[in-house]
């Protein structure tokens, strides 16, 4: 009986030391555990249909906020011939554990339309979203636009191109396109033609062009370098220098061109990265470096 007790008292004993190291997370698990209490997700919100296929974007919204909430737009890479917004929520974790809306968007690839497709989808996306911005609790003054590879490159024409080149106009409406507050780019594409002739053609690139018979003056027509101007938002290109498919060559001509017409843009070199990919290491280096952008531009917690 004794022996019993014994067990008894010292299980008590054991559970007692235990208990606050089971009533205990990290901070990153703490987030975890409560991030469903914190956002709604409202999926495949369809906010265009051309070529007879409707172009979808999933929208996680900050649950109880009641003011507008500083939003990031993020695009899918692949060559705008691959990629989908659904393989693409592990990329969306770090802006959903900073607070932000996020809305992960897709778009028409080149098996459905030919460029300028994807192009036009994005800047109709960004529409969509300023014409639903209360629906949602969207801060317009505060989106940001972001993306990996094809990504990089629609983050950056979505941000760079004026609604006034006739690229929206699947879309057309009241809402203005509005002036977006960052952009981050991810080893985007900042020169179509280097991506779909000559030594540094990729298959898929070469796809979204297709046998266009003015395949030349539109792949002029989307690549960032030829809207570069005074006045642009700021932008952030991350790009390592060792990059196999998308040459680093693209983002020093886009730093120096941004540079030179009074842009203010910040270019971070990882030494020795191909294209993604990186090691923990490299991240963590890279998202210090987005929230310190953001919060030298008005845009930190």
């Amino acid at each position: 009986m004794k022996k019993i007790w014994f067990v008894m008292c010292l299980a008590v004993a054991l559970i007692a030391l235990a208990g606050p190291g089971f009533a205990q997370l990290p901070p990153s698990a703490e987030w975890a555990a409560h991030a469903a209490n914190q956002y709604q997700v409202f999926p495949n919100v369809t906010y265009l249909t051309a070529s007879n296929y409707e172009a979808k974007m999933d929208i996680y919204a900050r649950r109880g906020a009641t003011t507008p909430q500083r939003t990031v737009i993020y695009f899918h890479g692949g060559f705008w011939a691959a990629g989908s917004k659904d393989a693409s929520l592990m990329s969306l974790m770090p802006w959903l554990e900073m607070g932000w809306t996020v809305v992960n968007v897709e778009y028409r690839l080149a098996r459905i339309a030919l460029a300028p497709a994807a192009v036009e989808d994005c800047l109709c996306a960004l529409r969509f979203v300023a014409a639903q911005a209360k629906t949602y609790n969207i801060d317009t003054s505060r989106i940001v636009l972001t993306g990996e590879s094809a990504g990089g490159h629609l983050t950056l024409t979505t941000g760079m191109i004026p609604e006034s080149s006739g690229l929206a106009r699947e879309c057309a409406g009241p809402t203005p396109i509005p002036r977006v507050a960052a952009m981050i780019n991810w080893f985007g594409i900042t020169d179509v033609a280097d991506v779909i002739d000559g030594p540094h053609a990729a298959n898929l690139a070469v796809t979204w062009l297709g046998s266009l018979p003015n395949k030349d003056d539109i792949a002029r027509r989307v690549s960032p370098l030829t809207w570069v101007r005074p006045g642009l938002p700021p932008i952030l290109t991350i790009h390592g220098d060792m990059d196999q498919l998308v040459p680093y060559d693209e983002a020093v001509r886009l730093h120096a061109a941004l540079g030179k017409a009074g842009v203010t843009n910040q270019l971070l070199t990882i030494p020795g990265g191909r294209h993604g990919n990186f090691t923990p290491e490299e991240r963590t280096k890279i998202y210090s470096t987005i929230r310190e952008f953001l919060s030298k531009n008005g845009l930190g917690s």
